[in-house]
């Protein structure tokens, strides 16, 4: 599968990363995290998105705000990063554009991250923040929770969460190549090693422990989403790409949401890396990615 030049930016920075990684194992999440917030490199400024900081439920965060966007509805977005690396502002332009192309808001939350604040810390600050979004007015319904790798599971187990907790759900759920599976059964681990620039079994087991902590279980409903039932669940979109270690998670979902009749539609991008969206603005692939979910959130 050949893909674009541009695409290729995404690859030659993950492969910067894993050889920095391996030469350097004992690098601290200090490093890491400087290193992963280059993550924002790949995607073009959003044309007319303006950005404004902010604490929503005291969760610090970054509004994206597209001229004419309908500011009845928001994004909530949960960055990636193995809930340990990654930040609101190293994801703000990916926000951004998705929040653009919805003609929507979108507000990236800066949650709490792991070593230093295990699960469940992070679901605990993305149900806080919509919470503090329905206190601010906005109906459940205008709601959406979208995220990327780590991001993209919180994204699905917050609405979990909100569920338990018998509060009214989102809207719509979007998963860009989302890490659900805590256990790491996924055969794609295996099958697209060579293929995946980053994610493989030794950087998401270093990851799943810094999450986990001591005492979580990796089949824990809420820190592995795959363990739950998704009966009533709404409307849900997930991406991956076609090379990346992680497709299996996104496959695995799909076919349970779409037993369990839940409205899901699952996209593979042929050639893509993990966090293909990472391009927006950049890439063909990532653009057309865009117009296709755009389609999927007007359809609803």
């Amino acid at each position: 599968m050949e893909i674009s030049r541009e695409a290729d930016t995404l690859r030659a920075l993950y492969q910067n990363w894993t050889d920095q990684m391996v030469e350097n194992p004992d690098l601290t999440i200090a490093n890491l995290r400087s290193m992963f917030d280059e993550w924002g490199q790949p995607a073009l400024e959003p044309e007319n998105v303006s950005y404004k900081s902010d604490h929503v439920g005291g969760v610090e965060a970054i509004w994206a705000l597209p001229a004419g966007a309908d500011t009845s509805r928001v994004i909530v977005y949960t960055h990636g990063g193995g809930f340990a690396v990654g930040s609101a502002d190293s994801h703000r332009k990916m926000a951004g554009h998705l929040a653009k192309v919805l003609g929507v808001t979108s507000v990236i939350l800066h949650y709490r991250r792991a070593p230093e604040h295990p699960f469940p810390a992070q679901i605990e600050d993305a149900v806080a923040a919509y919470k503090a979004l329905l206190d601010k007015g906005f109906k459940a319904r205008n709601i959406l929770t979208a995220g990327d790798s780590a991001g993209g599971n919180l994204a699905i187990a917050s609405v979990l969460k909100l569920r338990e907790l018998g509060l009214p759900l989102p809207g719509a759920v979007i998963a860009y190549s989302p890490w659900l599976d805590m256990a790491m059964r996924g055969e794609t681990l295996e099958t697209n090693a060579e293929t995946d620039a980053l994610v493989g079994k030794p950087i998401l087991e270093a990851m799943a422990g810094m999450f986990l902590g001591e005492g979580t279980d990796p089949l824990n409903p809420l820190a592995n989403p795959l363990e739950n039932d998704f009966t009533g669940y709404p409307p849900l979109y997930i991406n991956a790409g076609g090379a990346e270690t992680l497709r299996s998670d996104a496959e695995r979902l799909h076919e349970k949401a779409k037993a369990q009749g839940v409205n899901v539609t699952l996209s593979i991008v042929e050639g893509m890396q993990h966090v293909f969206p990472a391009l927006s603005g950049r890439a063909p692939e990532a653009n057309e990615e865009l117009g296709r979910i755009a389609a999927w959130y007007q359809a609803l």
